[in-house]
């Protein structure tokens, strides 16, 4: 099993984070049913208010590396990506084995 985790920081600009933040969600959370490699796929808000903190985390699990990377080049993720890049301003990923 692999986990994929990626952290996401809203650019500083933005006023309503709370939104922004549920932006990037609705636009990655459906991916779940749409790319069949997924094997299990959780995003949440983060609620503390910390300069360090990242807003958004994305946990999600694959069968093997394999796996991973055909969701990584898939077009449907290739386009979400896409889409929530205006209000990213940073990420940080994690791939890990279990």
């Amino acid at each position: 099993m692999v986990k994929h985790i990626v952290f996401f920081k809203l650019k500083p600009e933005i006023k309503d984070k709370q939104q922004a933040a549920q932006q990037v969600i609705n636009t990655l959370l459906p991916l779940k049913k749409l790319i069949s490699q997924i094997k299990n796929y959780e995003l949440g808000i983060n609620f503390a208010e910390r300069d360090t903190a990242f807003d958004i985390a994305l946990i999600s699990e694959f069968e093997n590396r394999q796996d991973l990377e055909t969701y990584r080049s898939h077009p449907l993720h290739l386009q979400a990506v896409e889409q929530i890049k205006p209000l990213i301003a940073q990420t940080a990923s994690v791939d890990y084995e279990i």
